[in-house]
């Protein structure tokens, strides 16, 4: 069959006719012999896009990887192609899954992975791309992002040239001018196809005199054309999504019927230990939990009964936004800040847009709603000046004036050490034109030993900084922090610099940086040659200052204060840091741990 062929039959295959910006982007990928950048609103359809790359790639059997940013996303992504693969007729084997923690089918024609894996693949050599015929990026705006965005930067440049390309984003401020830098210094040559329309437009709604308690019920009351739920209520914290939900159960929410077909969905011997129990009694009373700490089979179970109606309000965390297939008539912001206590920040425009986009179901909505709920206090005393308005302050009547008193007595008021958020910053985020894609981050280590040790160059890692997406000033940066990076090479033994530090030759030890991904290469190798030495206390600390842990166990965590110094602490660190000057001979430890654990949180 001819790509003419696989097309013609990808759409004689679909339900309904696409939309022009699909028509578009269809005929770009069946057509461009490199690839194409779709940008579009959130539940615009890019989805059925990229069905129709894993269609071609299960009828050619030429291997194609789908990569998403995360774990809950991959995992929905695969159920649904698989579905999608048996339903075309092919097997659902052919479609598999990687993650950091999960292999299903890895062999597989079609490939679903987080966006690490691929960039894993690639850095190691262990794949071979020749057999590969394309990649599909979702949520590729993720370029943008300042911890992970270097993941789908030097995925688009270590891909082989035979590898085509289906970017999927976002909208994005700059698509022409990215497009235009991947021609220029990457030499590859992919079509754009954007719009700014949406489907089901969004109401934006400032809800400044009610608790998020009040509210709620509010959404649920009514018939379907008057309700605002199924509703998606963001929060910025895993622990505030529980706290929320708890109160939430108490809540009228769901009827009698509604809650029977619940709790016959739920099987008791699934929510039998952990947070299952707690977890199941939300269900029952209209409430789901949907955060990267929640087990998969409990996601599943409430993206199901969310999907049918049956639970109005799922309490979830930013990730959620994040491409999920979980539509809402509604979405709520129970904030508008997120960071540590007391130094909370704004949210992102292009975060705030991601969870907007959430709102409105194209095949039930005629329009979406936008909530941003005022905190608590402000809607305290919004109500008191609400109700302290209506008192005629004319009136000479000594039970109003009573009324009044007492009123001015119990006046609300803000907290000096809570941060708030204003209905000026929520219009701020609505008028914000999107996020611009650059690069934001510095290589890290792992990928600069790959650079040395594929090209044995400096001036070609140099190179390739300085063809990355941002400004001049900002490659002039990057280019000061390798320089840094590399005298930290050469100062523990991995590379050595020329006198005039423009050249650097590969010693045998640096093949010891290459078997670390997931921790610091450089501290790793560190910890391997310290913990010879080091007690089994010592190498449990060690052992728990790389291996993350939830924010909720974590928090409550803190080394025992009375610990005496073990062999490695008294032989080699603290010797280390005196010829370091680090510290100074004599020094006794520090004791006021107290304080330097003040203000410490946990975040998401």
């Amino acid at each position: 069959m001819t790509r003419d062929d696989i097309c013609s039959a990808f759409l004689d295959r679909l339900s309904v006719s696409p939309y022009p910006f699909q028509e578009e982007a269809l005929l770009a990928w069946f057509s461009d012999a490199e690839g194409v950048l779709v940008t579009a609103p959130t539940g615009m359809g890019k989805t059925l896009i990229a069905e129709a790359a894993i269609y071609e790639a299960l009828t050619t059997r030429k291997r194609l990887y789908y990569t998403t940013p995360l774990i809950a996303l991959t995992d929905q992504k695969f159920r649904e192609f698989q579905g999608k693969a048996e339903a075309w007729g092919f097997s659902r084997d052919d479609v598999g899954l990687i993650t950091g923690n999960r292999k299903v089918n890895p062999n597989a024609v079609v490939r679903v992975v987080v966006a690490e894996i691929l960039l894993n693949h690639l850095l190691s050599g262990e794949e071979n791309f020749d057999e590969v015929s394309g990649v599909v990026m979702d949520e590729f705006h993720y370029f943008n992002d300042f911890e992970r965005g270097t993941v789908w930067e030097l995925s688009l440049v270590l891909l082989p040239r035979n590898v085509r390309l289906m970017l999927l984003s976002a909208t994005v401020g700059n698509a022409p001018e990215f497009v235009s830098w991947l021609k220029k210094e990457h030499g590859r040559s992919v079509a754009l196809v954007r719009t700014d329309e949406r489907r089901v437009p969004l109401e934006y709604v400032w809800v400044g005199d009610k608790l998020l308690t009040e509210l709620l019920p509010e959404m649920v009351t009514g018939d379907d054309a008057t309700q605002r739920s199924p509703a998606l209520v963001f929060c910025f914290n895993r622990d505030e999504c529980w706290e929320i939900a708890e109160v939430m159960k108490g809540l009228a929410l769901v009827g009698a019927e509604a809650r029977a077909q619940i709790e016959a969905s739920l099987p008791a011997e699934e929510f039998s230990d952990g947070v299952g129990p707690k977890l199941r009694q939300m269900l029952i009373r209209g409430v789901g939990v949907h955060h990267a700490g929640v087990l998969p089979k409990y996601k599943e179970l409430i993206e199901d009964l969310f999907l049918r109606k049956l639970v109005p309000f799922v309490i979830c965390t930013e990730t959620l936004a994040a491409g999920i297939n979980l539509p809402a008539r509604s979405v709520v912001l129970s904030t508008l800040l997120k960071g540590p206590p007391r130094e909370r920040k704004l949210i992102f425009p292009s975060a705030a847009h991601q969870m907007f986009g959430r709102a409105g179901r194209p095949q039930f909505d005629k329009k979406g709603y936008v909530y941003a709920v005022a905190h608590e206090d402000d809607a305290r005393i919004a109500k008191w000046k609400k109700k302290y308005d209506q008192i005629d302050p004319k009136s000479k009547d000594p039970g109003i004036l009573r009324a009044k008193k007492d009123l001015e007595r119990k006046r609300p008021t803000r907290r000096t050490n809570e941060q708030y958020w204003t209905e000026g910053q929520f219009k701020t985020l609505i008028a914000a034109g999107p996020g611009k894609l650059a690069s934001r981050s510095m290589i890290p280590y792992q990928v600069l030993v790959f650079l040395l040790r594929r090209d044995a160059s400096l001036s070609r890692v140099r190179e390739f900084l300085g063809k990355r997406f941002n400004t001049p000033d900002q490659i002039e940066s990057f280019q000061r922090q390798l320089d840094h990076m590399i005298g930290n090479l050469a100062a523990m033994g991995f590379v050595e610099l020329d006198a005039d530090a423009a050249h650097v030759r590969l010693t045998d030890r640096i093949a010891e940086l290459a078997l670390f991904r997931s921790i610091d290469p450089l501290y790793a190798v560190f910890l391997c040659g310290m913990l010879n030495t080091a007690d089994f206390t010592e190498k449990l600390l060690a052992l728990e200052s790389v291996l993350p842990l939830p924010p909720s166990i974590e928090r409550t965590i803190f080394p025992p204060e009375d610990l005496p110094p073990g062999p490695l602490e008294t032989n080699e660190l603290r010797p280390l840091m005196i010829q370091l000057g680090v510290i100074v001979a004599g020094m006794a430890p520090k004791e006021d741990v107290e304080e330097e654990r003040r203000g410490h949180a946990m975040w998401e």
